[in-house]
């Protein structure tokens, strides 16, 4: 009988809605501390059920493959056996399904390795940092904000999160009571089906920075005083660089260091 690959257990599962949930998972064995904006691999067994609410995909997979796909940490960087994760279904996948099926007390596979350079604590002391995210690219910034928003208090933070729906907005009461206790920190979801309900910022991310937002609250677009972060949607990704290029902008990379920060989708 084949040795079961799972190294750790579901302690939480968070339906924010059935294609959007938050899944807390407690590693047998503590990892290292990593760096607030990196990720990690989980996987499940081929053989595991999918959800009632998928779609059977076209490629049929051998049930004794480990499906294995990375996903941003969203736990403070402290958390070396706790860790969370925010994940939409894709319906017809083959790893988010099985995921969306897990239920407490669940077993996973999670990767010893923690990697990823998206490192939004390496930004100048004096740099003012704009997290822009859509959907669950808001996660290495969650995590970025447990971890570190108590050093950050002589700079302005600010997280712009594009999302279709009110109830899309995962994280919405943390980022919503960071803004109250932080008078630095800013939080500007935007909707682009609200419902009657919703008395805050509608349409697209780029709309809002043309429109002057940051500048309102005293954040410059000026790669010399502000670093930006990006992650989400290829589309929203686009768009936004091609904003902040207009403003002098260009990428970080290890040769040559710049500031804006892409994290690829």
């Amino acid at each position: 009988m084949r040795k079961s690959p799972y190294n750790a257990t579901v302690t939480g599962k968070i339906m924010l809605t059935p294609d959007l949930m938050i899944l807390r998972i407690r590693t047998d064995e503590s990892r290292d501390e990593f760096k607030a904006g990196q990720f990690t691999t989980i996987g499940l067994l081929a053989s595991e059920h999918r959800s009632p609410n998928s779609v059977i995909p076209l490629d049929s997979i051998n049930p004794d493959s480990l499906i294995q796909r990375m996903y941003s940490i969203a736990s403070a960087k402290n958390e070396t056996r706790d860790f969370e994760f925010y994940i939409s279904q894709v319906k017809s996948g083959q790893l988010t399904p099985r995921l969306f099926n897990l239920s407490q007390g669940s077993r996973i596979w999670v990767d010893d390795k923690i990697q990823g350079i998206f490192n939004l604590n390496e930004t100048p002391k004096d740099c003012n940092i704009v997290m822009v995210a859509t959907g669950t690219g808001l996660a290495p910034y969650i995590s970025f904000l447990r971890s570190h928003v108590m050093e950050h208090k002589e700079i302005k933070l600010a997280v712009i999160h594009g999302a279709a729906y009110p109830w899309d907005l995962g994280y919405w009461s943390e980022l919503t009571f960071i803004k109250n206790a932080f008078s630095n920190f800013y939080y500007f979801p935007t909707l682009l089906k609200p419902d009657e309900t919703w008395t805050g910022l509608t349409g697209y991310i780029q709309k809002h920075l043309d429109a002057g937002i940051l500048e309102m609250v005293g954040i410059d677009v000026d790669p010399c005083k502000t670093h930006f972060y990006l992650c989400g949607n290829p589309k929203m990704v686009e768009s936004v660089t091609e904003f902040l290029e207009r403003h002098g902008y260009s990428k970080h990379c290890t040769e040559k260091p710049g500031a804006l920060h892409v994290e690829e989708y």
